[in-house]
């Protein structure tokens, strides 16, 4: 009765629009003002739902957990906010709608105004530059310094150009969101500028919003210019306070003729090793060729200084055997469990990464979080985690791979073939099994580190012994390809049955010979390995981007070869990824 009474008054007086619900859902009673929000006669006695659109249980739990509802009546926006009278059955629901049109147009507004910064950087500017002569060279630069202004122009955006190859745009929100919609359609115009070499002009973007001042979005920007570099150029990233998107990323870095480089980074780690207690190397989990060969070259960097030197190795499967075994015989290099590493290491210590930069996927991450003095050498695309403490970072996705990246810095650390023969051997295992023998993403300076590897003593025979697998693996993956499934005439996709221990490197190979058939231009394998968790390996032609599939995942890799470990079963995934691809979106997202 006291309940009733309330409404009563509430609905007679109330200046804001309200009305009752009961427990059914239906109004029981309504204020004058309701007219506001409906306007024809008499809403009592109806449904709340037929009203609103929003289910009664709904409003119910939003109620209850203070969290906001919106309707939009008669060109009107009406925030709800409700109370609850009585208990049981015979409860009430006092529901009043707030208009709040003129607040959210203002909102808009303040969204559409706010301020961006957008950081523009010419890939491979020296490059371009290189051997075209003064004339080109003058009539190139003009080109590419037009087109970014016109295009500044034509979005509104005020241009500073601050160094002969970056850009900075101030822009609002409103002209960034017209960007996104259409997909950043300059890194496409960008690559169709006559650019007299062999590789097109591209663009690499970093876009800073949402921070609390300008200072804020400008790094904001330049973290996302970072990004876009490091995942190897021609695409754009916006960070916005803790997210990251992404746009383009559709061609190969484009190698550097330039080794300056890796002379510097040479220089620059033989002085850290100097200044260290002592070194540790490791790779990522269930390492590979290349993750081995690469921790070998910088134990022969470090062997140059004479400090204590450990390799971090933890499990490997049946295909790293006869390489590991090789290098154990030998005698000179100490392998350490992760336990151990965590012993032996004291003050001072430097450690060394190679083949990957995120946290969940180094061999051990409690010796990450010990070390203050970190070292990154990795040839893939950067994804949204690194490592945290990195002293110095040489990460270039243009290469093939990290073996290769080391043998040219072991060539500007050490004397004229230092290399072990074990440790030549390893190096070009590395670049072999990541161009898949030079078929894929192998350049001309992947030909010259296999070329002084070679001269190093590196045999090709024991190199071929390597990659040699037993008659069972050899069954498993022609049944694999024998039994792909072909999606749309172009994508392959096949499943890796049971749980095995070499299961990751028997997806890689599967996933590549794929690739061969006519027509296909990708190819996504997927198995479990011994501990029952999903391997996929995703290959490429270059056509669609591999990587950003992947890292919908947790994974990541190259435009065109990528992996990820997921929890889904290996169908699932596969499922997930076929959907992927049937949606306009994600081609868009893709190509």
């Amino acid at each position: 009765m006291y309940a009733g009474r309330i409404e009563r008054l509430i609905s007679r007086y109330s200046p804001i629009p309200m009305c009752v619900i009961n427990m059914q859902g239906k109004v029981t009673r309504a204020s004058g003002t309701i007219a506001e929000v409906f306007k024809y006669d008499g809403i009592v006695d109806g449904d709340i739902f037929a009203l609103t659109g929003l289910k009664l249980q709904v409003i119910m739990d939003a109620v209850r957990e203070e969290r906001p509802m919106y309707v939009e009546r008669n060109d009107r926006k009406f925030k709800l906010a409700g109370k609850f009278l009585g208990e049981g059955e015979t409860a009430s629901l006092l529901l009043y709608f707030i208009d709040v049109t003129e607040f959210e147009a203002l909102k808009e507004i303040h969204e559409k105004q706010k301020l961006c910064i957008m950081l523009i950087s010419v890939d491979n500017y020296d490059a371009l530059n290189t051997d075209i002569g003064q004339e080109w060279e003058i009539e190139l630069t003009t080109q590419i310094d037009k087109f970014i202004r016109g295009w500044a122009a034509k979005a509104g955006a005020a241009i500073t150009r601050y160094k002969e190859h970056m850009y900075s745009f101030t822009l609002m929100q409103e002209q960034l969101d017209a960007m996104k919609k259409d997909r950043f359609p300059i890194l496409d115009e960008a690559r169709k500028i006559d650019s007299g070499k062999d590789f097109p002009v591209t663009l690499s973007i970093g876009v800073g919003i949402g921070g609390e001042t300008p200072a804020v979005n400008d790094r904001y920007a330049e973290d996302a210019l970072d990004i876009a570099l490091g995942r190897g150029g021609d695409q754009v990233v916006i960070k916005n306070v803790d997210d990251l998107e992404y746009y383009g990323g559709v061609t190969q870095s484009a190698e550097r003729s330039n080794r300056g480089k890796s002379r510097l980074i040479a220089h620059a780690l033989k002085a850290l090793m100097k200044q260290s207690s002592r070194i540790f190397i490791m790779g990522h989990k269930n390492p590979d060729m290349d993750c081995f060969g690469a921790a070998l070259g910088v134990s022969r960097i470090a062997a140059t200084v004479g400090k204590p030197t450990y390799i971090v190795l933890g499990k490997y499967d049946s295909s790293m055997a006869d390489l590991v075994e090789d290098a154990r015989e030998t005698g000179n290099y100490e392998f350490v469990s992760e336990e151990k590493a965590m012993n032996e290491y004291v003050d001072n210590s430097l450690v060394v990464v190679v083949d990957t930069h995120r946290p969940t996927l180094v061999e051990s991450l409690d010796l990450i979080e010990r070390t203050e003095r970190l070292v990154v050498i990795d040839h893939h695309r950067r994804a949204e985690d690194v490592l945290p403490h990195q002293v110095l970072s040489y990460m270039e996705p243009y290469a093939s791979s990290a073996s290769e990246l080391v043998a040219e810095v072991v060539q500007y650390s050490c004397e004229k073939k230092a290399l072990a023969k074990v440790e030549a051997d390893a190096l070009l295992a590395g670049i072999m099994l990541d161009t898949n023998r030079f078929a894929v993403k192998a350049g001309v300076r992947t030909f010259e580190a296999a070329s002084w590897l070679r001269r190093c003593g590196a045999d090709l025979q024991t190199v071929r012994r390597y990659f040699q697998s037993d008659a069972e693996n050899f069954r498993i993956r022609a049944a694999c390809v024998a039994n792909a499934r072909i999606i749309d005439d172009r994508i392959a996709m096949s499943i890796h049955e049971g749980q095995k221990v070499n299961t990751q490197i028997v997806n890689s190979q599967v996933a590549d010979e794929l690739l061969t058939i006519k027509g296909i231009e990708a190819s996504f394998v997927a198995g479990q390995d011994q501990n029952g968790e999903t391997v996929v390996s995703a290959r490429s032609l270059g056509t669609i981007n591999v990587q950003r599939i992947m890292e919908r995942y947790g994974g990541g890799g190259h435009l065109n070869t990528a992996g990820a470990r997921v929890s889904m079963s290996p169908q699932e995934i596969l499922d997930d990824i076929e959907e992927f691809f049937k949606t306009s979106q994600s081609r868009d997202t893709i190509h």
